[in-house]
């Protein structure tokens, strides 16, 4: 791969992670995967003014996350490319996977600080 494809990739990735660092924004991903939705839909089912719902919007449409199509006067947005939940799902599951060994870990030093302790 040639240093200026790399470093436009670094850069997208860098944008796309930071997109995807805000919870708010996370949500609406995870429900435009169900189905489109508009700017007033997300604000009633995430409980957040349609503002900022579009100002989170208007993040993602800009990394490529969500596209946006009209029908009359209203906008509706999709996912742009499916596989972005699927990563996020994957990412989930590491997540999960070490907050579990960091539990077991801890049950584990928990259990060894008794046996020190009655020793």
């Amino acid at each position: 791969m040639d240093s200026q494809l790399f470093q436009e990739i670094e850069m997208l990735h860098q944008r796309i992670c930071q997109a995807l660092g805000d919870p708010k924004r996370l949500m609406i991903l995870y429900l435009l995967n169900q189905r489109p939705r508009n700017v007033g839909e997300l604000a009633l089912e995430l409980e957040t003014p349609q503002p900022t719902i579009s100002h989170h919007l208007k993040i993602l449409r800009e990394r490529s996350l969500v596209k946006m199509r009209k029908e009359g006067t209203i906008a509706y947005y999709t996912l742009a490319d499916v596989r972005v939940i699927e990563a996020l799902d994957l990412l989930r599951s590491i997540l999960r996977d070490s907050i579990a060994v960091q539990a077991q870990l801890a049950e584990f030093s928990a259990l060894k600080a008794e046996q020190n302790d009655t020793e």
